[in-house]
């Protein structure tokens, strides 16, 4: 039933997965739990993410937990086919997704999924769940809920619900506290550059590196690329953004005036066109363009097509030059889509592995608790956010203070004073 590029690749995938595995103890310890109490048997979950290692260790956590699982790719770029197989022949699960697959063969791969009939869905960005409520409208009835994974996926549910067009329950994995702490500022602030240089082999000391967007992923690519001795630009357009990373010390900026300047560029704002044809037509000779948004719209690559006379394809793995008509190289890495991802590895498996814990110990809730949830975007419940956090400083060996009575009592008392 699974469709996926190569089956004999699934003793590597194996290997990896494990290896990725060590550095999971928080979902290895929910999985365990999982084992005994069952909390999700005879129940179908689809599932629309990146296909890595990091996200085999969820699924075979839902599978723990009696759930069959189908999975498509989330991202064409970020699929490693070598876990696609090891997730099908070793552990069980049916998967749709080929690396570097065209659009067609992206939806193609999801509809795939969803026609097992799932209870519950987990997606990466929304394409799952709108492919839902667009074509496939005959399976909504037996959806109970879900949950959306990332910050573009977030604002598209918002949207939806705002409309009144959201048919189900979905909750916000991605806002959770443990989520933008971890995922979304340490995981994309160091996979990202590690994309970055894995692709051009640039050194950031002495570059200006411009960062759009100053939510948590901008914040941890600032930090992180400010440690490596770049000068740090932000743009933003929201003011209170923008006078935090003032008052952290970056240069703020609108990208036009950034676009003169500018080394390296790096999109994280989940909107479009934030670097558009104005912006290429005036940048330096050998600037570096990169995306960490989740889709590939916030660079116009069209745009970037246009000006240039000449494109050659792969001068490095995944980055390609643009030649524009006055001998300038503009570099685009990854054709613009998650840098992080299909240049890299993704964030490190020690950063899922409190995001895909979120998400499972969410969608164990999710299994009792959706008949009394609305068809709108729900907060994942803070007792689950303070669990993962609690588990993962067990499984690090560090201890923290604990309330007395009376500190609890001062608390809840609006009698006690000065």
């Amino acid at each position: 039933m699974s469709d996926i590029a190569d089956a004999s690749l699934a003793y590597e995938g194996v290997k990896r997965i494990e290896w990725a595995d060590r550095s999971m103890p928080v979902l290895r310890q929910i999985r365990e739990r999982f084992a005994e109490e069952r909390p999700l048997d005879g129940l179908k979950v689809a599932a629309c993410m990146h296909i890595t290692t990091e996200t085999a260790g969820l699924i075979r956590t839902l599978q723990a937990g009696g759930a069959s699982v189908a999975l498509a790719a989330s991202n064409p770029l970020s699929t490693q086919d070598d876990t696609a197989a090891a997730l099908v022949g070793e552990y069980g699960a049916d998967v749709f997704a080929r690396a570097g697959t065209d659009r067609e063969g992206y939806y193609a791969h999801i509809h795939q999924a969803l026609e097992t009939g799932p209870d519950l869905v987990l997606d990466d960005g929304c394409d799952l769940v709108n492919t839902l409520h667009i074509d496939r409208t005959d399976l909504l009835g037996t959806v109970k809920a879900g949950c959306e994974q990332t910050t573009t996926g977030v604002i598209r549910l918002h949207q939806m619900a705002l409309e009144g067009a959201l048919r189900f329950p979905m909750v916000a994995v991605n806002d959770t506290a443990t989520k933008h702490m971890f995922d979304n500022r340490y995981g994309t602030g160091q996979s990202t550059l590690d994309g970055i240089i894995r692709a051009t082999n640039t050194l950031l000391a002495g570059k200006t590196v411009v960062i759009a967007g100053f939510g948590y992923c901008g914040r941890g690519l600032a930090e992180r690329a400010r440690g490596l001795g770049a000068r740090v630009v932000v743009t933003e357009i929201d003011p209170v953004k923008a006078l935090d990373a003032v008052l952290q010390g970056f240069a703020v900026q609108p990208m036009a005036e950034a676009a003169v300047d500018g080394d390296v560029f790096i999109t994280v704002t989940g909107n479009r066109d934030v670097v558009n044809g104005e912006h290429l037509a005036v940048m330096k000779d050998g600037a570096i363009l990169a995306n960490s948004g989740h889709f590939d719209v916030e660079i116009d690559v069209r745009a970037l097509a246009e000006l240039a006379v000449e494109v050659h394809r792969e001068v490095r793995p995944q980055a390609d030059e643009y030649v524009l008509a006055d001998g300038r190289r503009l570099v685009l890495l990854a054709e613009g889509r998650l840098v992080n991802l299909a240049a890299a590895e993704g964030h490190p498996a020690a950063v899922m592995d409190m995001s895909f814990a979120d998400q499972a110990l969410t969608c164990a809730w999710l299994a009792t608790a959706h008949s009394a949830l609305s068809p709108a975007v729900h907060d994942v419940p803070k007792e689950i956010d303070t669990e993962v956090a609690r588990l993962k400083l067990a499984s690090m060996s560090i201890s923290i203070d604990l309330l007395t009575k009376d500190q609890e009592d001062y608390l809840h008392s609006w009698r006690i004073g000065s």
